[in-house]
């Protein structure tokens, strides 16, 4: 996927969310995008794709550490809310769309902070 791809799928999902601010494109490069949004309840987000390496990471970030992530180095798996250091193998692709709505999950019913 090409960096304006990856650029316009976390656009679209952050204009759906009602936790997400207004994207801010932090690294861009002909083959890599890292973006930052804003979360309503506090901290952010971070969004990577880089189409050499085929990698793609999100990360939930509150208080200086990650509270919840996926991405697929080595393979698809995410870093739970519970124990966000753990790597628990998920067997499919995960995309931004998903990924907000399961931090808009925890956020709703106060679980994430």
């Amino acid at each position: 996927m090409k960096p304006a791809e990856f650029e316009r799928q976390v656009c679209d999902a952050a204009t759906d969310s009602a936790i997400c601010g207004i994207p801010v494109i932090r690294r861009l490069t002909s083959t890599a995008i890292n973006i930052r949004l804003s979360v309503s309840a506090g901290g952010f987000i971070e969004a990577f794709h880089n189409e050499q390496t085929g990698t793609t990471a999100f990360t939930l970030i509150h208080q200086g550490r990650r509270i919840f992530g996926a991405d697929n180095t080595g393979e698809w798996h995410i870093h739970p809310f519970d124990n966000p250091d753990l790597h628990v193998p998920i067997h499919k692709t995960i995309s931004f769309a998903e990924f907000i709505s399961e931090t808009e999950k925890k956020i709703v019913t106060n679980q994430a902070y």
